[in-house]
């Protein structure tokens, strides 16, 4: 009876990780979504970071844990970008939209697309070289995302 108790607990446990762990929403039109995070940057003044993947991808999802608790990612993603999940599944591969970032699926998931105000792609990132263990390195990710801030690339101009 302790067993089954048990294993009870676990796959209650598991399912409801599992429906916690949804960041990518599967029904939105990835281009509005877009449109909207263009706009809110630019009213803002900072630029867009896109993360391209699904809610299938253990690392997307992983990634999007991390972007939101890391002590020394998190400040920085919230200060200086609108930080939007756009879906790529087999249910909804918004293909309109993977054109517009400029086909980042070749690169694996998650992948990373920085835009700027004005909606330009400016930057596509791989995720492994970020990687660390099963997680991802707090030094690697602030590095990447501190080159590619408004004022960073603005210094280029």
């Amino acid at each position: 009876m302790k067993k089954a108790i048990l294993i009870i607990s676990l796959l209650a446990s598991f399912t409801f990780a599992s429906a916690q762990e949804k960041v990518y929403d599967e029904s939105i039109d990835a281009m509005e979504q877009i449109n909207n995070a263009i706009e809110e940057a630019r009213e803002t003044g900072r630029y867009v970071l896109c993360q391209v993947g699904g809610n299938w991808c253990p690392w997307c999802l992983r990634f999007a844990q991390f972007a939101t608790t890391d002590t020394a990612v998190a400040p920085l993603i919230e200060k200086e970008f609108v930080y939007i999940h756009v879906n790529y599944s087999k249910t909804n591969k918004n293909p309109e939209a993977m054109r517009y970032l400029g086909n980042p699926a070749r690169f694996g998931f998650p992948v990373f697309v920085i835009l700027d105000e004005e909606g330009r792609p400016i930057h596509i990132q791989e995720s492994a070289s970020l990687e660390e263990g099963k997680s991802y390195d707090p030094k690697k990710v602030k590095r990447f995302l501190s080159l590619w801030t408004r004022e960073a690339v603005e210094k280029l101009k």
